[in-house]
């Protein structure tokens, strides 16, 4: 999850104009080619900035409910017989998460690399004379 976070706050520090990634469209390295049809940078990039409140939300919606959770209290039998099946669900659920962050991570550094391939292109570079 750190990961993500990390990823998501230098995707939104480094891309100062998203506009440039527009018409540009994803590079083999780090992304799926078969994922996103006919995605820009630019709409992907739309898709991850709404994604983290998503994500934010719904951190701070498991953590309100865990705490509700605790102040009920329930019979030690369903106790017994849910716990099992509550912690294999849960497995299951974080499993999925760990590969959703993953992906996202991964599509989101991508996306910084790339915006940041597109500088240079446009900028020249410091040990060159600009005129």
């Amino acid at each position: 999850m750190e990961q993500y976070f990390s990823a998501t706050q230098k995707m939104e520090r480094e891309v100062m104009f998203p506009s440039l990634l527009r018409g540009v469209f994803p590079q083999q390295e780090g992304t799926d080619p078969d994922e996103g049809g006919h995605c820009d940078l630019y709409e992907r990039y739309q898709h991850l900035k709404a994604i983290k409140p998503m994500v934010e939300k719904g951190l701070a919606s498991v953590t309100d409910q865990a705490q509700s959770g605790n102040a009920a209290d329930g019979s030690c039998e369903d106790a017994d017989s849910t716990d099992a099946q509550l912690q294999e669900r849960l497995s299951h659920h974080l499993a999925g998460l760990q590969q959703v962050l993953t992906h996202l991570t991964r599509d989101t550094n991508a996306l910084t690399r790339r915006y940041s391939q597109i500088l240079e292109q446009i900028s020249p570079s410091e040990g060159q004379p600009s005129w």
